[in-house]
C-alpha cells in the first residue's frame, strides 16, 4: 500500500465534505452539503480537507457502482470519473485507441459524429466545471481577508495562503482542458458570487492570456520544484503547463509562441529532474517511485481511491482475450480498449526486445481491426500494470495503485526539441540529446539514437507517440500538425470508416453540452454543432 500522506487527508475530507455530488451542471452552482462553508472553513483543520477535497476530486467521483453499468443516481465513472472520460477524448478519437464497448456515445470518439448530447464529452465538460468551482469556492474562502475574520495567523496562515495558491494553479490546469477540447466555455473566478449569475463565455484566446496570466502570477506564492508533497504542484508543474500551452498556442491564439515553449521546457528540465532508467517502469503499482521524472500526478491507492474510473480504467479495461488478468495484478479484464495497426507500425519491432516502449499483447489478436466490437480485433496494450518493480500485485487486484502523471519529464524534452526545430531558438544540439536520452532508454543502448538530419518535426510527432501513447496527448497532437480532421491522415475507423476518412474541420473542438447551452443564455454552441 502506498504512503502518501495526501490519501491521509482526502479520507478525512471524505468524512466532513463526502456529501458533495460527483458533479454539477453549472459553473456557478457550488454542491449543496448538510455542513456549511462556514462550519468547514472556521479552523486550519477545515481549510485542510476542503483542500484535500479540491485534489481528491482529481481521483474521487463519490460513485461506487459497477463500470458501465450505472450506479448511485444513475451516475457512474463512465460518465464522472475526470481521467476516463478526458483520456477517451483525447485518445479514442485518434490512432492510438478504439475501444469494444456499446455504451451511449462511446463508440462516437470512433466515428467523429459526436453531438453536443454526448453522455462522455457533457460528463467531462461538467467534471472539469465542478472542479473548476470546487478551487473558486476554496480560493474565496482562503483569501487574506477570510483568515484575518476567523483569527487564523501565523504558520496556519501561511500554510493556507500555499493550498490556495495550489487551487489556483489547479483551476488554471481545468481551464487549460476546457479551452483545449471545448475551446469556448463559460468562465467564472472566485470573485463570482457563486449561484448568483450564469457566467459568462470566454473567447479560446482570451481564456489563454488569462491562464497565462494566473500561471506567471502564482510562481512566486508555489514551492520550488521537487520540495513539495508528492502529488501537488509545484513551479515546474505551473512551468510544465504552460510549455504546453505555448507549444500549441498557435492552435489556440493564431500565434505561434515557440520561443516561449522553449523557454518554459527548459525550466522545467534544468529544475533536477532526470529519466527513471526502465521506461516499462512508468505505470506500474508502485510508480509513486518515480519521483525524479514525475512532475504532477494524480494519486491512486487501491485501498483508499476506489473508483471504476482513473488507472483502474486503463488496467483493466485493456484486458481480453487469451490474457491472463492476473498476470497484470487484476482480478479480470473489461475486454474494451486496444489499438490500431496505424499505432503499431510506429515501431519497428512488436515484442519490446529493441524498443521497450513496444508493450503490446498480440497472441490471439488481429492486428486489423474488422470489428471494433471484438477485443480480439486489435492489438492490446499492457503499459498499464498493476504490479509492483519486483512483480508483487497491488494492494488491491480490483482497484489498482498506478498514479498518473500529468505532466513528465520526458514531455519536457519533446516539447523543447519540436518547438527548437520549429523556430523557437532553442540549441539544436540540446534538442537532438533530449530525444536520444528518451531513445537510449527505450533501447536500453544507443543503437536506436538518431542523427541531426534525422530530427524533423515529423519525427517528433511519432516520437511523441511511441514515448507518450495513451497518456491523453494524441489529440492534441494531430490537431496541432493539421491531421487530426481533414484527410491529411487517416487511421483504420477514422470517422467511422474501416479504412479511415476525412472528417470535417469543425471537429477541431468539441461542443458545449446542450444541456448547458439550452441552461445558460449566455453561452453560444461551437460552429457546427
Amino acid at each position: 500500500m502506498k504512503k502518501n500522506n495526501i490519501f491521509k487527508i482526502v479520507i478525512t475530507a471524505g468524512l466532513v465534505i463526502g456529501s458533495f455530488a460527483s458533479c454539477t451542471k453549472k459553473l456557478d452552482l457550488l454542491p449543496t452539503n448538510d455542513v456549511t462553508s462556514a462550519q468547514v472553513y472556521s479552523t486550519p483543520t477545515g481549510y485542510k480537507q476542503a483542500f484535500a477535497k479540491v485534489y481528491g476530486s482529481f481521483a474521487l467521483t463519490g460513485n461506487q457502482g459497477p463500470s458501465g453499468n450505472g450506479d448511485i443516481q444513475g451516475i457512474d465513472e463512465g460518465t464522472s470519473d475526470f481521467l476516463r472520460l478526458f483520456w477517451k477524448a483525447q485518445e479514442l478519437s485518434t490512432d492510438e485507441a478504439v475501444i469494444t464497448w456499446g455504451d451511449p456515445g462511446i463508440q462516437d470518439f470512433h466515428n467523429m459524429n459526436w453531438s453536443a448530447s454526448n453522455p462522455m464529452l457533457t460528463g467531462l465538460y461538467y467534471r472539469s466545471t465542478y472542479q473548476i468551482t470546487l478551487c473558486n469556492d476554496f480560493i474565496s474562502q482562503a483569501s487574506d481577508a477570510n483568515l484575518s475574520k476567523r483569527g487564523i495567523s501565523g504558520a496556519d496562515a501561511d500554510a493556507i495562503r500555499q493550498y490556495r495558491a495550489e487551487a489556483r494553479f489547479l483551476r488554471a490546469y481545468q481551464y487549460w482542458v476546457l479551452m483545449d477540447l471545448f475551446g469556448n466555455p463559460p468562465f467564472a473566478t472566485e470573485k463570482d458570487v457563486i449561484g448568483s449569475f450564469l457566467p459568462a463565455q470566454i473567447k479560446r484566446a482570451d481564456l489563454f492570456t488569462y491562464i497565462e496570466s494566473e500561471l506567471k502570477s502564482m510562481d512566486a506564492d508555489l514551492v520550488a520544484p521537487m520540495k513539495n508533497e508528492y502529488g501537488r504542484a509545484d513551479k515546474a508543474a505551473e512551468w510544465a503547463l504552460l510549455a504546453r500551452m505555448y507549444l500549441n498556442a498557435q492552435v489556440y491564439t493564431g500565434t505561434a509562441r515557440w520561443n516561449d515553449a522553449v523557454t518554459y521546457s527548459k525550466k522545467v528540465i534544468d529544475a533536477g529532474y532526470s529519466l527513471i532508467p526502465n521506461y516499462t517502469q512508468l505505470m506500474l503499482a508502485d510508480n509513486n517511485l518515480n519521483t525524479s521524472e514525475f512532475i504532477l500526478t494524480i494519486n491512486y491507492d487501491g485501498l483508499k481511491t476506489q473508483n471504476w474510473g482513473g488507472t483502474t480504467f486503463l488496467a483493466h479495461a485493456a484486458i481480453g482475450g487469451s490474457m491472463t488478468a492476473s498476470n497484470y495484478g487484476l482480478d479480470g479484464g473489461w475486454a474494451g480498449t486496444r489499438t490500431t495497426s496505424a499505432f503499431t507500425s510506429l515501431f519497428a519491432d512488436l515484442t519490446g526486445a529493441t524498443d521497450k516502449r513496444a508493450q503490446f499483447y498480440t497472441a490471439g489478436q488481429n492486428s486489423d481491426i474488422n470489428d471494433i466490437t471484438k477485443f480480439t480485433d486489435g492489438y492490446a496494450i499492457t503499459k498499464y500494470r498493476n504490479v509492483t518493480r519486483t512483480g508483487k500485485a497491488g494492494s488491491s487486484l480490483t482497484w489498482v495503485d498506478i498514479d498518473f502523471p500529468i505532466f513528465r519529464l520526458g514531455e519536457q524534452y519533446l516539447i523543447y526539441a519540436e518547438a527548437t526545430l520549429r523556430g523557437g531558438g532553442g540549441d539544436a544540439n540540446l534538442a537532438l540529446t533530449y530525444v536520444n536520452n528518451l531513445r537510449t532508454r527505450a533501447y536500453g543502448n544507443t543503437s536506436g539514437n538518431i542523427t541531426s538530419a534525422q530530427l524533423t518535426t515529423d519525427f517528433i510527432l511519432d516520437e511523441r507517440a511511441r514515448e507518450l501513447y495513451w497518456e491523453g496527448f494524441r489529440r492534441t497532437d494531430l490537431i496541432r500538425y493539421n491531421k487530426f480532421v481533414g484527410g491529411n491522415y487517416v487511421w483504420p475507423w477514422k470517422g467511422g470508416v474501416k479504412g479511415g476518412t476525412a472528417v470535417d474541420a469543425f471537429r477541431l473542438l468539441y461542443p458545449i453540452p446542450s444541456s448547458d447551452i439550452s441552461s445558460n443564455v449566455n453561452l453560444v454552441q461551437n460552429t457546427g454543432y
